[in-house]
């Protein structure tokens, strides 16, 4: 009988024995990926870099999928077990051309870990229009796994991992206008919807993926400020988040209470590589993690998503409208339209 995770069904802690202070290197002990291959989009940086070498470090080939080759080899010297290849997230003939190269191996796909992101940034368009927020954090990884899924269902007991954030809870996705072609541009919202976005694929993969083994899982990494991902926000940006007051004075408790949830990258990682890998998920999917578990369903804070706005480390839990049924349903079609593919799995 298929799962489903629609509305929440699966939404529900199992004990794994993580936290939030548990490390990469902590989830992955004593498990052999020796002959398994993944992708990571964005593996030669943050978070990536660290799921990059702590796959490889348990005997994965990894695939590093990044923007600029040079750089990647810099950052992943004298790392064993990892190939480079060019990806450019809004480019859907980049995404085409890279998952040819893949296809033409032969080779199965073990781990799709869709990682590549960028957070808060200014209105900025792809070459289609489409606002790059959720082109880069969803079209994109949308358009690779639909062109990576032959491979991806081939190999038993395949997972794709998609990284989102505790910051959905700033929008759900509004289906009138994705691309803010009509509404009033706010970087946070941006964000926030293509995170939500993110939780309505992996819930709907999962759905249609599980009958030939393919699971997939949304999470929240944590909170780290080693990541450069929020280099775009400004002092007024720091003032709507409620971490400086208007008089340019530091917001103490909103700063203490940032610290207090702060993680090193190792640790911001280590879910992604339960995701992954823990043989605690094999007959759970569809499911949005955070702190190496299963999040809480979050309906108290559904009614109020302006209260994120005061709440920089993001709520715990996942939000319901990232979770609906008819929403995500109807979110794999606007995709598809988006796209101009079919992911008919």
């Amino acid at each position: 009988m298929k799962q489903s995770n629609h509305n929440g069904a699966l939404q529900k802690q199992i004990g794994s024995g993580f936290n939030a202070k548990s490390t990469a290197a902590d989830v992955i002990k004593g498990i052999d990926l020796t002959g398994k291959i993944a992708i990571v989009t964005g593996g030669d940086s943050g978070i990536g870099l660290e799921v990059t070498k702590t796959l490889t470090a348990a005997g994965a080939t990894v695939i590093v999928a990044t923007r600029n080759i040079e750089n990647a080899k810099k950052n992943l010297e004298g790392v064993s077990n990892v190939e480079f290849e060019t990806l450019e997230l809004t480019n859907p003939d980049s995404i085409n051309k890279f998952a040819e190269r893949f296809l033409a191996s032969n080779r199965s796909l073990n781990f799709l870990i869709n990682n590549a992101g960028v957070m808060w940034t200014p209105l900025s368009r792809d070459e289609r229009g489409y606002e790059s927020q959720f082109s880069i954090n969803h079209l994109g990884h949308f358009q690779l796994t639909a062109k990576l899924w032959e491979a991806l269902k081939k190999t038993a007991g395949a997972r794709v991992i998609n990284v989102s954030s505790s910051s959905h809870h700033f929008s759900p996705v509004l289906f009138d206008d994705v691309n803010f072609n009509k509404r009033e541009y706010n970087k946070f919202e941006a964000y926030g919807q293509s995170k939500t976005a993110t939780i309505l694929f992996t819930v709907e993969l999962d759905k249609r993926g599980q009958e030939f083994g393919v699971r997939a899982y949304a999470l929240h990494p944590g909170l780290s400020l080693d990541t450069k991902l929020s280099r775009h926000l400004g002092f007024e940006d720091m003032v709507t988040l409620g971490l400086y007051n208007a008089d340019g004075t530091l917001n103490e408790v909103a700063d203490k209470a940032m610290k207090e949830i702060q993680k090193t990258i190792p640790q911001v990682a280590a879910t992604t590589v339960w995701a992954a890998t823990s043989q605690q998920l094999q007959n759970t999917g569809g499911v949005y993690l955070e702190d190496v578990e299963i999040a809480e369903y979050d309906e108290a804070n559904y009614e109020n998503i302006a209260v994120a706005y005061k709440n920089p480390g993001g709520f715990a839990g996942v939000a319901p409208f990232a979770l609906q049924e008819d929403a995500a349903k109807k979110f794999w079609t606007l995709s598809e339209e988006l796209t101009q593919i079919k992911f008919d799995i």
